[in-house]
């Protein structure tokens, strides 16, 4: 694994335990020799996921659509910026610019991106490893959600199981080293409707 890819809230949310696992998590992935992808913004958690692995001398690579560039967002101290013209576009790239995807506390494009990137491990478009780090048990309700998915039959447990969830970023992130993609076949392959 060369680079871990973070979402995660363009805001800081209203506990400062959000905030803190950000800068967590940016810096343990530095310490890790990784580089952190991410959305390339400077504020909010996606400042600061940036600023920590800065600090701790990795390398940040970020991807921004030119809408938010043009709002001055773009984090001026990155290793390199990308800027793309569309949220598709960034995806896409933050996609192939990564070996794993973290979801740190964040809104509606948080849970789209992470959503997206499982899915897309769930049909065998990646076998890259993907989890919620729940920070101050953000993610909790979710999970049940999940899991009652699971439990309804609208998710097979083994691709439920896919998305892991830790507390702390080494936790994730030593997670990420000894993840195994599922062995059985995914639905497409099965010609399943």
């Amino acid at each position: 694994m060369k680079s871990v890819c973070v979402f995660c809230g363009s805001s800081f949310g209203n506990r400062k335990e959000y905030e803190a696992a950000a800068r967590a998590t940016g810096a343990a992935i530095a310490r890790s020799g990784l580089r952190l992808v991410y959305g390339g913004a400077r504020v909010g958690l996606m400042g600061a996921v940036a600023d920590s692995a800065l600090a701790e001398g990795g390398e940040v690579i970020g991807v921004l659509p030119v809408a938010l560039q043009e709002k001055e967002l773009a984090h001026p101290e990155l290793t390199a910026l990308h800027v793309v013209s569309s949220m598709h576009e960034r995806k896409a790239m933050m996609a192939d610019l990564s070996d794993g995807f973290i979801a740190l506390p964040g809104g509606a494009g948080t849970l789209e991106e992470l959503f997206e990137v499982w899915t897309w491990g769930q049909l065998g478009y990646h076998e890259k490893p993907c989890g919620f780090l729940n920070a101050a048990g953000f993610y909790d309700g979710l999970l049940t959600f999940l899991d009652r998915q699971r439990d309804e039959g609208f998710v097979r447990a083994e691709m439920r199981d896919m998305v892991l969830v830790r507390e702390t970023a080494e936790e994730m992130l030593a997670a990420f080293e000894s993840y195994l993609p599922p062995a059985t076949p995914k639905w497409i392959e099965r010609g399943e409707t």
